[in-house]
């Protein structure tokens, strides 16, 4: 599938720090920039917590500009370490807490690693930032990019336009709490240091390495299990979905060709209900060749208590970074879970090891009621 990433045939190799990039999204960044740019310098830092598997990366293990290293963000000695040594340019920052019920269950690690761990990363590069521009020429152009989410805007109601760039915050949960509060420390470090960071903001993301607790895979392995299909109150909730691969070719346009100091918000422009998303994965799993437990998987669906302080709709204006930089979704939702569906299928040895006791513990006490 070819993703519309347009950039300048003649570039300078750049050298990234991607934190989070054993994650879902961070892991399918580090496969996409491998493939476009395989000149490129990738280092990969992540604690490795319950969501980040080193295996989303196993077939990337031993390419000459490709280096793992397991480690916290909060680390200033080894975030220096890595910047300095590998004489990094650029950093790709998508390491975070980012399940909305284990912040609601357990709020400190989302401050801890959303604002504690940013303020750290942006220290350690303002640092760096600082050297690059005594020690090397104009063609070095260093950035920060901050990998945010939609939810800081809180929630619309079903006739509001979607959020913008200028949507004023208004997080609902802990985790879209902390997560404002790290976007407003990257964008106070360009404002009064002059670094060079931007932010994006995207809608949900869906596709391959997605940890099981999230609403799509979460789906899939169910109906693949015979479990059921857990729905949050009445279902009407509406988000814009974004496939993954999309998100990451826009993120390629942002670094290459987005404006220091800029946000740019990303979006699928699918806007589905929960129950219509969940209905079609039932329907999408009854199409396939395979043996179901349960058949129609739509007898699995299950509505459960709602989600404390559930926000009701998310939908993302994509015009700016359509208008300014060029990109676009180019996967339909239709498409893009019909490829989701097909990789869950096909990679049971990647999420059966992930379903793991501890797992199995969290998954009661979200959804015993």
């Amino acid at each position: 599938m070819q993703n519309n990433v347009n950039v300048d045939l003649v570039r300078i190799p750049r050298r990234l720090l991607v934190t989070g990039g054993a994650g879902f999204i961070g892991a399918n960044f580090v496969h996409h920039w491998c493939d476009r740019y395989p000149n490129d310098r990738i280092v990969v830092l992540d604690a490795l917590t319950y969501a980040g598997n080193q295996a989303n990366l196993k077939d990337l293990e031993g390419r000459e500009n490709f280096r793992f290293v397991q480690g916290n963000i909060c680390d200033r000695a080894l975030i220096d370490e890595l910047l300095y040594t590998e004489n990094l340019n650029t950093i790709a920052h998508f390491a975070a807490e980012s399940h909305v019920d284990r912040s609601i269950l357990a709020p400190d690690a989302f401050i801890q690693t959303n604002v504690v761990g940013t303020l750290t990363l942006l220290e350690a590069f303002k640092k760096r930032w600082q050297t690059l521009n005594q020690a090397t020429t104009s063609s070095e152009h260093p950035v920060f990019l901050h990998v945010s989410t939609d939810e800081v805007y809180g929630s619309l109601t079903p006739d509001a336009p979607a959020f913008t760039e200028t949507t004023p915050y208004a997080p609902n949960s802990p985790y879209s709490a902390s997560k404002a509060g790290s976007d407003h420390l990257v964008r106070a470090y360009y404002h009064t240091y002059g670094l060079p960071t931007i932010i994006t903001n995207c809608s949900n993301n869906y596709g391959p390495y997605h940890f099981p607790e999230k609403l799509i895979p979460l789906m899939c392995i169910n109906i693949l299990m015979g479990k059921p299909l857990p729905v949050y109150g009445d279902g009407q909730n509406v988000r814009d979905w974004l496939y993954v691969g999309d998100h990451c070719a826009a993120l390629d346009v942002v670094i290459h060709k987005g404006e220091p100091g800029q946000t740019y918000n990303i979006g699928g422009n699918n806007e589905v209900k929960n129950i219509d998303l969940v209905t079609t994965l039932c329907q999408l799993m009854d199409e396939a060749d395979i043996k179901l437990p349960v058949r129609p998987a739509n007898e699995l669906i299950t509505f459960v208590k709602d989600r404390l302080g559930h926000d009701r709709r998310y939908a993302i204006n994509a015009t700016k970074i359509k208008t300014e930089l060029g990109w676009s979704p180019s996967v339909t939702v239709e498409e893009g879970l019909r490829q989701t569906v097909e990789w869950y299928l096909n990679n049971r040895d990647w999420w059966e090891p992930l379903l793991s006791p501890e797992y199995q513990a969290y998954y009661q006490k979200v959804y015993a009621s």
